[in-house]
């Protein structure tokens, strides 16, 4: 098996992973690592599997064995946007928010769309004042989903964040004006509406 192919499982094998990645979202972790496992015996080079028993072993307090893990899976993966996600998490868990930017800016490179790692890039990018960053940040999830209400009003959010109080009006009104039906507005939208006042 080549390398790339290394890195695509079967599809018995994929509908494990998922079932690691329900499992951490669920914080059911043990289950999880034993998922990783039972993958890990037939594909010990298979990197996304190896970051997510990291990412596992990291919500048991294991630490240098999380560490260890995801670094494997990055050796392994260097491409792929799971891996190096998963290495901004174990940083965000450290409290090393600097790194783990680091981290979600390299899986971005893999995948620019994905909504899950700008949400946490930009969840960082206010914690640590990189306003820029954070504006286009912003900017990239809106332009994702204009149609989610969120999107507008964190996009303007950035903008006052970063001091520029026309612009997050701009944004506001050209929210508005994507709005087909007002006369029925309901409670989220009469609290952006006091935000913008």
């Amino acid at each position: 098996m080549s390398s790339s192919n290394a890195q695509m499982l079967p599809q018995k094998e994929a509908a494990v992973f998922k079932t690691i990645v329900k499992f951490y979202e669920t914080k059911q972790y043990k289950k999880g690592l034993k998922a990783a496992d039972s993958i890990l015996k037939k594909y010990p080079e298979h990197g996304e599997t190896l970051a997510m028993k990291g990412l596992t072993l990291n919500c048991l307090e294991r630490k240098q064995e999380a560490y260890e893990f995801v670094r494997l899976a990055l050796k392994k993966n260097m491409l792929s946007h799971v891996c190096w996600h998963v290495y901004g998490l174990l940083y965000r868990s450290d409290r090393d928010y600097k790194e783990a930017i680091k981290c979600y800016k390299q899986a971005l490179r893999r995948d620019k769309d994905n909504g899950q790692i700008l949400r946490d890039l930009c969840l960082l990018q206010i914690q640590t004042r990189e306003l820029s960053g954070f504006i286009e940040t912003r900017r990239q999830l809106l332009a994702i989903n204009p149609k989610n209400r969120n999107n507008w009003v964190g996009f303007a959010v950035s903008h006052h964040a970063a001091g520029d109080l026309d612009m997050a009006l701009k944004v506001l009104e050209s929210y508005e004006g994507t709005l087909e039906d007002t006369s029925n507005a309901d409670y989220e939208h009469s609290e952006m509406l006091l935000y913008k006042a």
